[in-house]
């Protein structure tokens, strides 16, 4: 047990430490961000991500992963909280929370193993896209000091390294910035521009909303939505951290750790939220580890907020974007973009579609849905077109063999059929399946056809060589070698 806790908790106190400040920093804007996006107070995006933060740490199934308020969830509740107001967003986020559990006891975490590496790509490349496209308004109609500034920022991020790693590049580019700006007085945009920070702690707070069935009615579509795509999110993010740390991560164990997560924000008065790809990549490349980076980038956010907000307040925002575009630069897949040449035209497509549906529509589930469909279709046609049918006439020409090799379901079953030639006329056909195998109903109603075609030009049909999993499906499915079969089939 000491030596679990000391792996998880304890192995890298220092980058973990060091790291949960940049992550606690950078989150207050985006917290407010957000905030702002769903109608609601900044309290309630602060106060979600300390908990979400905090609760994951220890419930979570990915060490070093960030979970907080994200953009992607507050999109969602925009609708609700217009409509019904805020007790009627944080019942939807207890619901949110109880059925993510539901999500892991489930084990919906296996399904990640149904996301090809192609929509991984796409995925991170959208998000890399979203979170660069969403600095430009700190960058748009601006003096020239934000620029300045944000061009510094960039040099101390990627040129800081070189002198040394003991302390992150990105803390040193936050707190050199504010020093500048506080020195010279110079008037830029900085985080209290974004909305008035909390001076008060959260408490407990049971949503004041009546619990009847039309209560139900008006949340359950809300929280089946934020569910869905907090669940999304958070997977994709850890197979992200997943890659970037050469570690496992529990899949379902996540699912349920965001549940608990959720369900402890709507206790205290905050938003649904998720894992963050953009600050999960920030904690791993300033040095964040184990759950302990996890935990104190929630702690650290409460007391800078709440304590310190004052002086956080004073952060210009050109700091911020600049670490905000590393993280873009960073998350992107470059290499994917020579991988273009060299990939199969079916996986670079697939990865190229994913990007272009989260960029347009902001919705990571659409990008990841029509991502996962499209894999599956141009995998099944590949599939399908790996089926070979070979045949060989007897010496007296009264009987044939066809000889199948490949996989018949439901994309090869038309070439199947269309292989056989019916109208030869044979008193005897052997059709060996010794090398095929078949995958579903429509393949036995192919093989279905074939015979009775066969019989009902007069020939003998003969099938050899199936395995024990296809025989099974035909002998439960099959009607050929049931009365009145053609009928069947022809009605």
């Amino acid at each position: 047990m000491f030596l679990s806790i000391r792996q998880h908790w304890l192995s890298n106190i220092r980058g973990d430490v060091l790291s949960a400040m940049v992550v606690a920093l950078a989150l207050i804007p985006e917290a407010i961000a957000f905030s702002i996006i769903a109608g609601v107070d900044p309290k309630v995006g602060l106060y979600a991500s300390f908990a979400i933060a905090v609760i994951t740490a220890f419930a979570g199934g990915r060490p070093a992963m960030i979970s907080a308020a994200t953009g992607a969830m507050a999109l969602l509740m925009i609708t609700l909280v217009k409509e019904h107001g805020l007790q009627y967003l944080l019942l939807a986020t207890l619901l949110t929370g109880v059925l993510q559990i539901v999500f892991g006891l489930c084990k919906l975490g296996e399904l990640m193993r149904f996301v090809s590496r192609s929509v991984v790509t796409g995925f991170v490349n959208a998000l890399a896209i979203l979170i660069f496209m969403a600095q430009l308004p700190e960058l748009t109609n601006v003096t020239w000091h934000v620029y300045a500034m944000t061009a510094a920022g960039l040099a101390i991020i990627y040129l800081f390294p070189y002198v040394t790693k003991t302390v992150p590049s990105p803390l040193v580019c936050i707190v050199v910035l504010t020093s500048i700006a506080l020195y010279f007085q110079i008037d830029v945009r900085t985080v209290s521009d974004m909305g008035e920070l909390p001076d008060s702690l959260p408490i407990f707070l049971w949503p004041d909303v009546p619990l009847t069935l039309n209560t139900l009615q008006i949340i359950f579509p809300y929280a089946l939505g934020l569910a869905l795509v907090g669940i999304l999110e958070s997977l994709m993010t850890a197979t992200i951290v997943d890659d970037m740390t050469d570690t496992n991560s529990n899949k379902n164990r996540e699912c349920i750790g965001q549940g608990i997560a959720n369900i402890g924000s709507g206790l205290l008065g905050g938003m649904a939220g998720c894992a963050m790809i953009g600050q999960s990549v920030i904690n791993v490349k300033s040095g964040g580890r184990t759950r302990l980076s996890t935990l104190l980038a929630g702690i650290l956010l409460l007391i800078f907020a709440v304590f310190l907000g004052e002086w956080v307040g004073m952060i210009p925002m050109a700091a911020l974007v600049a670490v905000m575009i590393m993280v873009s630069i960073g998350t992107f897949n470059w290499q994917s973009v020579r991988d273009l040449t060299t990939h199969p035209k079916s996986s670079s497509l697939v990865m190229m579609i994913t990007v272009l549906v989260v960029v347009f529509t902001h919705n990571l589930a659409y990008g990841v849905f029509v991502g996962v469909l499209m894999s599956a279709l141009f995998f099944a046609n590949k599939v399908g077109q790996l089926l070979a049918i070979q045949s060989q006439l007897s010496a007296d020409g009264r009987s044939r063999r066809y000889l199948v090799t490949g996989q018949v379901f439901f994309t090869s079953a038309e070439p199947f059929v269309a292989a056989f030639d019916f109208k030869e006329r044979l008193s005897t056909v052997q059709i060996d399946l010794t090398h095929a195998h078949f995958w579903d109903i429509t393949a036995v109603s192919s093989l279905d056809k074939v015979i009775l075609k066969f019989r009902k030009a007069g020939a003998e049909v003969e099938v050899i060589g199936l395995n024990q999993a296809s025989a099974t499906l035909v002998d439960k499915f099959a009607i050929h070698n049931k009365p009145e079969a053609i009928e069947q089939l022809m009605h």
